[in-house]
């Protein structure tokens, strides 16, 4: 990842100022969203998850690139909105699958209580690492 973005050429000015707006427009959208509700539940990725190292999947007869996977989370990272990731589920083929907790700025405290709900009513709650 750290080589491609190397790679990449240098952005515009215009570029620049024009994704600042982007990203201020999702921080808007957000806040109104919540100004009504305390948290947002989301997916992490949009396919449980999977070993690691796999950088290409076929999703609905298409191959899909496992970067672009990552969408739910992108828009966190650029507005600075505190989440937290927890497993909820496992997949048939015994791999996690994990929801992530969004909450408005300063709310951490939300969604650890959040988090901690879930956690006490999920079916995996009871599952530790092997040693």
């Amino acid at each position: 990842m750290a080589r491609t973005m190397l790679g990449l050429p240098d952005t515009s000015m215009a570029d620049y100022i024009e994704a600042e707006q982007a990203a201020e427009r999702l921080r808007d959208g957000y806040a109104e969203y919540f100004k009504r509700f305390d948290v947002l539940l989301t997916h992490v990725l949009p396919i449980p998850a999977h070993k690691h190292g796999v950088g290409e999947f076929v999703i609905d007869g298409q191959k899909v690139d496992a970067t672009y996977l990552q969408g739910a989370t992108v828009p966190l990272n650029v507005t600075g909105l505190p989440g937290i990731s927890m497993r909820f589920g496992t997949s048939r083929e015994g791999m996690p699958i994990n929801v992530q907790l969004v909450g408005s700025w300063l709310a951490e405290s939300t969604i650890l209580h959040v988090a901690s709900l879930l956690e006490s009513v999920s079916a995996v709650r009871e599952l530790r690492p092997s040693l």
